[in-house]
């Protein structure tokens, strides 16, 4: 195995690991189970509450 190959092989091995993870986290957030936590977080900004 010379560098060029294993270099190549960690590239699109990459590519293709982080798309995954990019694409399992899209899923994960659209899941409807999910839209109460996101809109609830949504609003914190708005909230006038001081700590």
């Amino acid at each position: 195995m010379t560098y060029e190959t294993v270099s190549r092989f960690a590239q699109q091995f990459g590519l293709v690991y982080f798309g995954l993870i990019f694409l399992a986290g899209t899923v994960w957030a659209l899941l409807p189970r999910h839209r109460d936590i996101y809109r609830a977080a949504a609003r914190l900004p708005l909230e006038e509450e001081e700590l």
